[in-house]
């Protein structure tokens, strides 16, 4: 929740010149009440657009909701969905994100599926076991087609606007875990195809050390991407 439509417009021609790599895929997910004013301002540029979230249905009585063919007929291709954030102080869970993931599918918008443990189940030793959980309750009924289009953001709930940063080893270790568990739902081809990032105060400083793991795809990226550095983490090497 972060800068008004005209404040968007003015961080989006900022960063425009500063994120241009033909190498990068660059998405702006911005407050829904900004979407219109954003795809607008990005026009021209390689950054496309899309929600930090939407509802499972297309119309009905769900006041304050967004329908996903209402992103659709503005031109948004992407959603983030199932956010730790969403999930702490909107009640969503693996159910309701599953259900999303779904509905996004179904209107062609790719799904930027989050996932991540709190500091106490990782310090009981239970991550893996909970992230798991996780993504196979979120791609449930999802087909290998679709599934090997979405994006799935590994986000340490201990490490979001925190300041704290997971060890490259860490993030690696959960991205590999979650790597094998599509592959055991799909297979190995599948697995290979979808994109996994890494969320939680990614920085210029520590973008390119986390990116170079194996399967660190990207990064989801919260605060520095409100400032000009932003333009460092996507051109990192």
């Amino acid at each position: 929740m972060n800068k008004t439509p005209s404040e968007t417009v003015t961080l989006i021609n900022e960063l425009k010149p500063l994120v241009q790599n033909e190498d990068v895929d660059v998405v702006f997910c911005v407050p829904a009440i900004s979407l219109t004013t954003a795809i607008e301002a990005a026009k021209g540029s390689n950054i496309e657009i899309g929600a930090e979230n939407m509802f499972y249905e297309e119309s009905g009585a769900y006041t304050g909701e967004i329908a996903p063919n209402m992103l659709t007929d503005i031109g948004v291709k992407y959603v983030i969905i199932g956010h730790s954030e969403r999930r702490e102080y909107f009640g969503e869970t693996d159910v309701t994100v599953n259900k999303k993931v779904l509905k996004a599918f179904e209107h062609g918008i790719t799904p930027i599926v989050c996932c991540g443990e709190t500091l106490t189940q990782r310090e009981q030793g239970v991550t893996i076991d909970f992230i798991r959980q996780q993504i196979k309750i979120a791609f449930l009924n999802v087909t290998e087609d679709q599934v090997k289009k979405a994006v799935i953001a590994y986000e340490p709930i201990w490490a979001i606007g925190t300041g704290k940063v997971a060890t490259s080893e860490q993030a690696q270790e959960v991205c590999k875990a979650i790597r094998l568990c599509i592959a055991e739902i799909y297979d190995e081809a599948t697995a290979a195809a979808i994109r996994i990032q890494y969320g939680g105060s990614v920085t210029a400083a520590s973008a390119a050390e986390l990116f170079a793991e194996p399967d660190i795809d990207g990064g989801l990226v919260g605060g520095a991407s409100l400032k000009p550095d932003f333009g460092k983490i996507v051109n990192y090497k």
